[in-house]
């Protein structure tokens, strides 16, 4: 596009000289000096042009706005001045600045504390000669940062794919023609034409309107599309009371317009949400957190033992560079380099388990974060609900009742007759049918593919139609005239007359009920007009009242020959209707702790409908407004919104207040949205969850993951992911520590006592295989417990190392040291130690880490319960592992390399029966613990949280399930 431009400017400039080439040469240079001066000119004014905020053009005049815009209403803007604004407003379109290059994402997985440990071991290893040490260690690493990047690469590629969306465009008016363009080459001073189905391309000042409706529901929240105007304002308030300005990314619904661009890219007022979203920073995972302190526990440990080490050297007069030199080998051995390994697969099996249920995880240690979650804020319109306007109710004038099944623009569901729940189709009651059949003719909504072309309430009513199998009975009717709805009359009419039949027209009006039952004199009974008395009017608003107060949108449906003589036919309740399976999701998420409440920029009553529709809070809902959050201060904000379960009439400053009010609490935050206001308040949360199909392309910039069906019950699946994943982590540090501090002490036992050393070099490292390989690594794997999901938010104050986890880790290591060395004890002759002795303390040793990799498949159930053959990779790698020993002690190669010879039956027996103690204490002791250490957990949380079930007790404002 700028070449194109250069390119007729360069053409213009040299067409100016070829004409003058044969001219006289005096004539000739006046000219071309007053045409740079002229183009001269043109570039200073161009120059001058600026961006104008919304709140200061919806002031102007359209004259006034051309005039300080510089451009032509009639004829827009030229080449020339496009180019020259692009050079000083740059293109319609958002730059991410800190977009990094593959190299250094894959650079910054080295930034984890528990990584930069395990290299300074591999370094260690290398200055005390012990390469194989350090070869193996540096192997781990590699492995864990590869698999780790690959992961969130593809994660990344993901939402690449589901964010490649048609490149929006426009009608544009340039140099006197409308030209179809690309959204990204707007400029401000672009004169542009809007019709419905059209989003728009930037922020527009309107100067031409007919009927038109814009949906902004993704900055605002609000469901219902605006009504736009083109008259001067006198004041401006917030955003959603600019009548006369449409933002860029909303949606025309119905009618068309015509607008001068006032603001592009990042001057638009997507671009401040996306500002003010680049300069919010992710907050670390408690995963993440965790690891760090398990990283300098490990590091405390490591020390601690190159100290100890030293020091009882040094009491027995050893030389102290060999006692160092031990210390830190022993030091590195106990540091457990399978651990990141675990964590990554443990996690990415969590992702692509989560992929399967059409959930993109775009950063690895977000799902386990989940299992911290313990407040999710949601918006409402397009996550809660489906975004969909659908009628729930009916009332006709006659008093029939009647509610309606069925969500969206598909036309399933049903019209049920209360109290007798009959179902009713076409005619076959005649007032309901009438009321259904003046809502599908006083319309200009069309649907197709399940979606609607026009207003979504008139959708909702040609959907209705639809259920009663009355869609075609518009068809019936040749349409004469309309009055169009305004903001003014508040109501529309059509007039029609019966095809093929020569009986008079008829009228049919929907609007408020307050506007309609003005022109009303009569009001149908069964078909049959009575005349409308002012006690059937007094019940009419009453029932109108009663709809209202429980959310609905009212529109009142009227027919008969003339304006002014109508007959009332009765109301029709709208409301955009929660999600399929929230209701149930919202149940489950409060039974485990999970408080959930939901953020809107609707009115009260509709939040509150809506709140009570989903079972939010198990209906004691307490609701605040934005304008009460302005209200108070950081302190009283934070105590104070932990108690509230709908927050209404807010912006997108307001969500992120919120969320950093609750984070201040000691709270887990989970924020999902769809919309642009939501943005900023995703990337603060702890976990940000955009909708998939519905969500803008910031909100999903913005979130750490995507539910690519919009399914806000899905939510449920992640939490538990993210609890078991956890569990899975704890269970692999048991079993690997426990391994690795009794093979430690073993060694440190012989070395400080000067015994004979119980194994030998291959041993240890056949041990430190099992300890890190197959048995460890399926630990990982195992399937998420079923109970999972019921048990209250892990505390963040938790550490994987709790106390709980030690003493059982120390339990089973004394077991192991106790029996192994028993084994060694009873296997020594005295004269010296023989094959025999290595053999059996050997094999002792395996079958100990063996049923001690069993017992740690769990920290909360026991075995049995769990299943026995759930974890099939668990038994695969355990036999194995068996299997593999059996080899290192009857096969004759591999006898030599470890020193070992051929075992009896009964020894066999006797090392397996021994070696079962470990896994038979743990077994016993595993409940009681649990249930001691989940009911300290849970109390500590509810102190730091202020959360689980009496959270919500205090009321800021209670509503009844009534609705008072």
């Amino acid at each position: 596009m700028v070449e194109g431009g250069f390119t007729k400017l360069f053409q213009k400039r040299s067409l100016v000289r070829f004409t003058q080439k044969y001219q006289p040469l005096g004539s000739a240079e006046p000219e071309e000096e007053s045409q740079e001066e002229c183009e001269l000119k043109v570039i200073e004014q161009e120059k001058e042009v600026t961006v104008l905020p919304p709140k200061d053009a919806c002031k102007c005049h359209k004259e006034d706005l051309a005039k300080a815009l510089n451009v032509d209403l009639h004829t827009g803007l030229s080449e020339n001045s496009v180019l020259q604004r692009r050079l000083k407003h740059g293109w319609n379109e958002f730059s991410v600045d800190n977009t990094e290059p593959i190299w250094k994402k894959y650079l910054d997985q080295f930034k984890n504390p528990l990584i930069l440990l395990l290299l300074a071991s591999a370094l260690v290893s290398v200055i005390t000669n012990e390469y194989e040490d350090a070869a193996s260690i540096t192997v781990a690493v590699l492995i864990v940062v590869t698999v780790a990047f690959i992961q969130e690469y593809r994660s990344e590629k993901s939402l690449e794919e589901l964010n490649k969306l048609v490149p929006p465009e426009c009608n544009c008016l340039r140099e006197g023609k409308l030209q179809h363009l690309l959204a990204r080459e707007l400029v401000p001073g672009d004169i542009i034409y809007l019709s419905v189905g059209d989003r728009v391309p930037a922020d527009l000042r309107l100067i031409e309107v007919t009927d038109l409706l814009v949906d902004e529901s993704s900055f605002t929240g609000e469901a219902e599309p605006c009504n736009k105007t083109d008259g001067v304002l006198l004041e401006a308030g917030d955003i959603t009371t600019l009548s006369n300005v449409v933002f860029m990314g909303t949606l025309v619904r119905y009618g068309k317009g015509k607008g001068i661009v006032i603001g592009t890219g990042e001057n638009s007022q997507f671009g401040e949400v996306f500002k003010m979203m680049q300069a919010e920073e992710t907050p670390k995972t408690p995963l993440q957190k965790s690891m760090d302190r398990l990283g300098k526990q490990l590091t405390l440990f490591s020390f601690g033992i190159i100290g100890l080490i030293m020091l009882i050297g040094w009491l027995q007069g050893k030389h102290l560079l060999s006692m160092f030199t031990i210390g830190v080998s022993l030091a590195v051995a106990a540091i457990p380099e399978g651990l990141p390994i675990v964590v990554t697969v443990t996690l990415v099996l969590g992702v692509l388990r989560m992929a399967k249920k059409r959930v993109i995880v775009k950063k690895l240690p977000i799902v386990e974060t989940l299992g911290c979650c313990n407040v999710i804020c949601s918006d409402k319109t397009g996550t809660l609900t489906a975004n969909e306007m659908t009628v729930t109710r009916l009332v006709t004038s006659d008093g029939f009742q009647a509610e309606v099944s069925g969500v969206g623009y598909n036309g399933e569901g049903n019209v049920y007759l209360l109290p007798s729940k009959e179902i009713l189709k076409e005619f076959s009651n005649v007032s309901v049918g009438k009321l259904v059949e003046a809502g599908c003719v006083v319309n200009n909504a069309i649907i197709r593919k399940n979606s609607v072309i026009g207003q979504p309430t008139e959708g909702a009513l040609i959907a209705l139609a639809m259920k009663m199998e009355l869609a075609d009975i518009k068809d019936i009717y040749v349409r004469k005239k309309e009055i169009p709805f305004s903001s003014e009359q508040k109501w529309m009419a059509v007039k029609c007359m019966l095809k093929n039949q020569d009986q008079e027209d008829v009228y049919f009006m929907k609007g408020a009920f307050e506007e309609v039952i003005r022109y009303c004199t009569m009001y149908n009974s069964s078909g049959i007009s009575l005349t409308l008395t002012p006690q059937q009017k007094a019940i009419y608003q009453q029932e109108e009242k009663r709809m209202g107060s429980s959310g609905l949108r009212v529109l009142a449906l009227a027919s008969g020959p003339e304006l002014g003589k109508l007959t009332f036919l009765g109301l029709v309740g709208i409301i955009d209707p929660p999600r399929a399976g929230v209701r149930e999701a919202v149940q489950v998420l409060f039974e485990s702790g999970v408080s959930v409440k939901m953020i809107t920029g609707d009115a009260l009553e509709t939040a509150v409908a809506i709140g009570q529709n989903i079972g939010l809070c198990n209906g004691k809902l307490k609701a605040m407004s934005g304008e009460e959050l302005d209200q108070l201060a950081e302190a009283e904000l934070s105590a104070t919104v932990t108690n509230v379960s709908i927050f209404f009439r807010t912006s997108p400053k307001h969500k992120l207040k919120i969320i950093k009010a609750l984070q201040r609490a000691g709270a887990v935050v989970s924020m999902t949205g769809d919309g642009v206001n939501d943005a900023v308040a995703l990337k603060s949360a702890d976990i940000g969850i955009a909708m998939g199909q519905a969500g803008t392309d910031v909100s999903k910039e913005a979130a750490n993951m995507i539910l690519v069906d919009d399914d806000f019950s899905t939510v449920m699946n992640a939490i538990e992911e993210g609890k078991g994943i956890f569990y899975n982590i704890k269970n692999f540090v048991r079993f690997q520590l426990s391994t690795s501090i009794s093979a430690l002490s073993l060694i440190t036992l012989s070395t400080v006592l000067n015994l004979p050393n119980p194994l030998n070099a291959m041993q240890i490292l056949w041990i430190n295989i099992i300890m890190d390989g197959p048995p460890a690594q399926s630990l990982g794997v195992e399937p998420v417990d079923r109970d999972t999901i019921k048990q209250p938010p892990r505390c963040i104050t938790d550490t994987i190392l709790s106390k709980s986890l030690i003493l059982k880790i120390f339990m089973s290591a004394v077991i192991i040291i106790s029996g192994t060395l028993f084994v060694f004890w009873k296997e020594n002759p005295g004269s010296g130690i023989t094959p025999r002795t290595t053999t059996m303390t050997f094999t002792c040793f395996v079958f100990f880490d063996l049923f001690n990799a069993l017992t740690c498949r769990s920290q909360t159930k026991l075995i049995f319960e769990i299943g026995f053959f759930r974890n099939r990779m668990f038994l695969y790698s355990v036999l194995g592992s068996f299997l593999g020993q059996l080899a290192v002690i009857y096969v004759p190669p591999l006898q030599k390399i470890f020193q070992t010879e051929n075992l009896g039956v009964l020894d066999l027996l006797f090392l397996t029966g021994l070696a079962s103690s470990v896994f038979i204490v743990s077994e016993l002791a595993q409940k009681p613990c649990f249930l001691q250490g989940r009911c300290r957990s849970r109390d500590k949380c509810q102190k730091v949280n202020g959360n689980g079930r009496n959270l919500e007790e205090k009321a800021v404002r209670t509503w009844s399930l009534s609705g008072n």
